[in-house]
């Protein structure tokens, strides 16, 4: 069963993330943030990856340490999840059009993290959530996630529109990334043997 549940605690935060590789894009995600809430559910269904996130962090500062430490805990678990990398597809990208917005996802599960973002924002904020707060969810993600991940915007006016084609489209490269390949069974997607 390719599942993990990983708790992470702090002085800042308290975060438990449970994903499912194998389900159907069913989340319950509860951070304190509602925005982010709503991206993570985006990436939750997205991807397909069952996802169940619970947060509590330091609010009253602001959304930032809940917000990073929920995508190290993502990333940990996600690698908990994928195992031996056995039989996955490795690589995924996605070209995701959402009104306005164009954002193009390209990813490697290659345990080499690696973030390019070339993502910017019209506003500063989006409702009451700072818009660089996106890009340091993808860089806490990559990082402990061990993914090369390059996201860009080519187009793009509506600062909601924008962050959420990014969510989408890294869901969708995810999503392609971490399905097992019939013709790959059993064997890793390297020819140096490990990843």
């Amino acid at each position: 069963m390719r599942q993990a549940t990983i708790t992470r605690k702090t002085s800042e935060t308290s975060i438990e993330v449970t994903l499912n590789l194998d389900g159907t894009g069913v989340y319950d995600n509860r951070t304190g943030v509602g925005f982010f809430d709503h991206m993570l559910d985006q990436l939750s269904r997205h991807s397909l990856i069952d996802m169940t996130i619970r947060a509590k962090g330091d609010l009253h500062i602001d959304d930032h340490h809940t917000v990073e430490d929920t995508g190290i805990a993502i990333g940990q678990a996600l690698v908990a999840a994928l195992g031996d990398k056995k039989g996955i597809r490795r690589y995924g990208s996605f070209l995701l059009a959402m009104d306005d917005s164009l954002v193009r996802a390209a990813l490697d599960l290659s345990a080499r993290p690696y973030l390019v973002w070339n993502v910017d924002f019209p506003s500063e904020k989006i409702g009451t959530f700072d818009t660089e707060l996106v890009r340091e969810f993808f860089q806490a993600l990559s990082t402990h996630g061990g993914i090369t991940l390059h996201v860009d915007r080519l187009h793009g006016l509506n600062s909601h529109h924008i962050a959420e084609a990014a969510f989408k489209a890294v869901a969708r490269a995810l999503r392609e990334a971490v399905e097992p390949d019939p013709r790959m069974a059993g064997v890793l997607p390297s020819t140096k043997g490990a990843l």
